[in-house]
């Protein structure tokens, strides 16, 4: 069980009421979420306000910012022990028939070799096709 003020206070969060239901969500969560479906799930905090803790979670590397499903991007807790670099990437799937994105955290995002005079700061790999429920179907 994580320490959600903990963890957000290691990352210089301040822990308001918001910030640990929004974290909390995202920690219990089987899966990287839309702003849509955070909105559906905490229906005490409005959309701005949603959308503001997760802008802060980004700048402290607290979350991850998947892009590339077709929700728009979706949101999942980092678990970096570092508040300054996200150690913690890695690739997701985006299922094209049902739209789920699953994190495939056991795999490490390949190394890609930059030309001289660029600076990677983050990666990000999406796989797309069909998941095992609905390779099923």
């Amino acid at each position: 069980m994580i320490d959600i003020e903990e963890l957000l206070e290691h990352h210089g969060i301040k822990p308001t009421a918001n910030r640990i239901v929004v974290a909390r969500t995202l920690a219990g969560a089987l899966r990287p979420l839309s702003l849509a479906e955070l909105e559906r799930k905490l229906l005490t905090i409005d959309k701005s306000g949603i959308f503001r803790t997760l802008t802060l979670f980004r700048e402290q590397h607290l979350v991850h910012v998947i892009e590339g499903g077709s929700e728009g991007v979706k949101y999942e807790l980092c678990h970096s022990h570092d508040e300054q670099y996200d150690e913690d990437q890695h690739p997701h799937f985006v299922c094209e028939r049902c739209q789920q994105t699953f994190c495939l955290d056991t795999q490490p995002v390949p190394q890609v070799l930059l030309p001289p005079g660029f600076q990677a700061h983050s990666a990000n790999l999406i796989i797309k096709g069909l998941c095992p429920d609905c390779c099923r179907e």
